[in-house]
């Protein structure tokens, strides 16, 4: 019998790319979200409309028997974290928790990936930033992504439950309609023009949703999992600066962009990450930065030219 993984969150944007290069690879791939099951759109799925957390998850795992679960549910916005804690912590760390807790009790051999962030690091002192530098949030989002590490790593070390984390820097690819990539997209196409918060020296670390999943399928079939942590992206920094003049090039654009200065509160100001630790089993981004934008401004005129 074939390898069966469950994800969580499989509807969203992080998910439905897990999803596909799981399946490729020979996966039974079982997805779990709150959607109806026809906006899910995503072939060779075994598909469980269920919002987390539910009892019901309990009987999926018994049901369903699975190798993996890749925990792709919770919040992801930085902003939405400072306007409501209470929501970010119940959708990053309750929830976390909920499924470790079904997974021990029902599926204890299940190896469980968490998908934690960057945002656990703030800003980090020294560049590239490796997994042993100080976490040192700057939002409610990343301290609460450490949370959701630290539960992964009392799962392990008590309950034996296998389990990994894997801190993703700034993703992008085309269907993200959100984050400074979909953001300049939008302005441009739709405006003309681009003004953008802070200087333009902000950097970010790019990695395209197909290498995030090409890493998480690496880290289940090659980590320990004994609650150890992982950054997860490309090692390339790029001013925003950079990214959008990039992007404006691509789009063909004679728009100037404008930076007013002002921080944004909950938000670093220079990201590289170190990969030395993941390539050690066997990663290495697959995505060329300037391929992968070329893909988003071709995905960002549909979207936005028949809007």
């Amino acid at each position: 019998m074939g390898k069966t993984v469950i994800i969580t969150g499989v509807a969203g944007f992080l998910g439905r790319h897990v999803a596909q290069l799981f399946a490729r690879e020979g996966w039974r791939v079982v997805g779990i979200d709150e959607v109806p099951p026809e906006k899910v759109r995503i072939s060779d799925l075994t598909y469980h409309q269920v919002a987390l957390p539910d009892s019901r998850l309990a009987e999926v795992l018994r049901a369903e028997e699975p190798q993996a679960c890749i925990h792709c549910a919770g919040c992801a916005s930085v902003g939405l974290s400072m306007d409501d804690p209470a929501a970010d912590f119940r959708g990053n760390v309750a929830l976390v928790f909920e499924v470790l807790e079904a997974l021990r009790r029902h599926a204890p051999r299940c190896r469980f990936l968490l998908l934690s962030s960057a945002a656990v690091y703030g800003d980090p002192a020294t560049l590239p930033v490796t997994e042993k530098h100080d976490v040192r949030p700057l939002s409610p989002y990343g301290y609460h992504k450490r949370q959701a590490e630290l539960l992964c790593e009392e799962f392990s070390r008590i309950h034996g439950l296998p389990t990994a984390s894997a801190r993703i820097f700034s993703a992008y690819g085309p269907g993200l309609r959100r984050q400074v990539v979909w953001d300049i997209c939008e302005k441009v196409l739709s405006l003309g023009k681009l003004a953008l918060r802070g200087t333009g020296a902000e950097s970010r670390d790019f990695i395209h949703a197909t290498d995030i999943a090409h890493g998480l399928h690496i880290l289940t079939q090659n980590a320990p999992c004994e609650g150890e942590i992982y950054n997860l992206s490309s090692g390339r920094e790029v001013t925003i600066a950079e990214l959008a003049g990039l992007l404006v090039a691509r789009l063909g654009s004679s728009a100037k962009p404008s930076f007013d200065g002002r921080a944004t509160p909950g938000n670093p100001l220079r990201w590289r990450a170190d990969i030395t630790k993941i390539a050690a089993l066997g990663f290495a981004p697959t995505v060329p930065f300037e391929s992968g934008i070329d893909a988003v401004t071709t995905w960002a005129r549909a979207v936005i030219a028949g809007s």
